[in-house]
């Protein structure tokens, strides 16, 4: 009874209303008010729609990645396109005009601007989540500071993750939705494969972990004295 409750709650007052499926139409003409909805949707959201968002506005037959490929097809030779991010779909202008864009509106957003350290860090991170500071800074032979965290944290990058089952129960750390967007990355799927790269011998674990790789890593405000939280 409760659930049932919880999803009424969840629906929209007219959602019975809406048609989805749209069967009086002609089926050209229902393919392109599909297109255009979706269209419309992720042009109006500020955030990536998922898929599971756009499949409560077309027809159950639908198939989103056909209509996305359509919809991306027209938009060729456009200064934007649609690009599949963060495990859903975003409108972006394409590179070659953000130069013109900062010189007419500037730009409200932070930029991310990070040292080299900090993107090593949030390298091993994002391959190895859940990570503990002190794991990381086996990997790289010297303490990793609290600062160092903390602004990857601050630019919404890296989040603490579950407890280490080790000694202390530290926080681990993870990446973001932001860390995808950022990045242009769908999913974390389309990160390098460890196994590849270790498979092409061009990184070890376990010498991450003896410390023998990047041994002279430094950063700002890294400190051996750190302690663990």
């Amino acid at each position: 009874m409760e659930q049932a409750r919880g999803r009424r709650a969840k629906e929209r007052p007219d959602d019975h209303l809406f048609d989805r499926e749209l069967d009086h139409l002609p089926p050209e003409v229902r393919w392109r008010e599909w297109m255009n909805r979706v269209e419309a949707t992720i042009f109006a959201a500020s955030e990536p729609v998922s898929r599971e968002v756009l499949t409560r506005i077309v027809g159950k037959t639908c198939s989103i990645d056909l209509l996305i490929d359509d919809i991306r097809e027209e938009l060729r030779g456009r200064p934007y396109d649609l690009v599949a991010v963060a495990n859903g779909w975003k409108h972006l202008t394409r590179p070659a005009y953000a130069d013109a864009i900062r010189s007419a509106v500037g730009s409200n957003e932070r930029a991310v601007d990070l040292t080299q350290s900090e993107v090593l860090v949030l390298m091993c991170i994002a391959l190895f989540q859940p990570i503990t500071r002190a794991e990381l800074s086996s990997f790289f032979g010297k303490e990793i500071s609290r600062d160092l965290i903390g602004n990857l944290r601050s630019f919404g990058l890296i989040a603490s993750g579950p407890r280490s089952p080790t000694p202390g129960a530290p926080y681990t750390y993870v990446t973001t939705k932001q860390f995808l967007l950022e990045f242009g990355l769908e999913t974390l799927r389309d990160l390098p494969d460890f196994e590849a790269l270790e498979d092409a011998g061009l990184l070890s674990k376990e010498k991450l972990l003896a410390g023998e790789i990047m041994p002279g890593f430094s950063g700002p405000g890294e400190s051996d004295a750190d302690a663990d939280e």
